[in-house]
């Protein structure tokens, strides 16, 4: 039986970024042009941190029953510690999908019911990332899908059922934060090509090899700076965007000075603070300027 400790590294609360960041920007996004909907936003981040942890506990069922997460260095994996039975993580992970449905219908209800369209789409991306018979993050496309959900989806879905539509604004954000979150799969990725590789996980960072996953973080982090740049004529002090770059200098050195294994542990955690430190400053940039 799994501690409540142990249960809460399992659901990778260093992951938590990932669903707060999108959130963040897509409100500042929608504070620009209108006037936000401050109880959609609350609801809009229960279905973002709802998914994201729903989404850690499918990853660690199905890779735990596949036996991928036998011999892995990184957080708590409750499946293949044997700490929790397979059972009961995938019914914490459909738990969670639960709540993300309930708050994603009452969205849809009152914003456009095609919503209910986007939401089954995202959960069953969270599913199929590494559950079914062919997860596609076994096939190298997590990152896309990666980008797409916590990116481009939680953006600019933020903006749009908080304030009613969306600009291209809100999407140059959506590139922003997609591209961070995107990174921080990344690093986790290139931390384990040797375990993926052997397991049969073809991700992205197995396919590209290690150098060419060490170029594509760095790739990744820089196109949220590039995004500031493109925002500053709206408003200058999206220049507060910057503000999170000695924090993506952090994140960025082990993985340019070739850190391996747990010593690219830290990365994780740092590209997520460098998001939300980039979402923060520029969605208070965006709604207060």
């Amino acid at each position: 039986m799994a501690t409540v400790n142990e249960w809460i590294q399992g659901a990778r609360p260093r992951t938590l970024p990932n669903a707060v960041a999108p959130v963040v920007a897509g409100v500042g996004a929608a504070a620009r042009i209108g006037d936000v909907v401050w109880w959609k936003a609350a609801l809009a981040l229960l279905v973002a941190v709802a998914l994201i942890i729903g989404v850690n506990f499918a990853n660690d069922y199905s890779d735990g029953i596949r036996g991928t997460d036998d011999d892995r260095v990184g957080p708590m994996r409750l499946v293949g510690s044997k700490a929790a039975s397979p059972g009961a993580v995938k019914a914490a992970a459909f738990t969670c999908f639960g709540i993300g449905a309930v708050g994603g219908l009452a969205l849809a209800a009152t914003t456009a019911w095609w919503l209910i369209a986007v939401g089954v789409v995202c959960i069953a991306g969270a599913w199929f990332y590494t559950g079914g018979k062919k997860p596609y993050g076994y096939l190298g496309f997590g990152e896309i899908a990666v980008f797409v959900f916590f990116g481009l989806v939680a953006v600019m879905g933020t903006q749009f059922v908080t304030v009613g539509r969306v600009d291209w604004v809100g999407a140059v954000a959506a590139v922003a934060v997609g591209s961070f979150s995107s990174a921080v799969l990344v690093a986790n990725n290139l931390r384990d090509i040797p375990t993926d590789a052997e397991s049969g996980k073809i991700t992205l960072a197995v396919r590209l090899g290690d150098r060419g996953t060490r170029g594509l973080y760095v790739f990744l982090l820089a196109v949220p700076f590039i995004a500031t740049l493109t925002l500053v004529p709206v408003t200058t002090w999206a220049f507060a965007g910057f503000l999170a770059a000695p924090v993506a200098v952090v994140a960025v050195r082990p993985v340019a000075s070739g850190a391996r294994g747990r010593d690219l542990i830290p990365t994780l955690a740092t590209t997520g603070l460098a998001m939300l430190a980039w979402s923060v400053a520029t969605g208070l940039a965006l709604g207060l300027g």
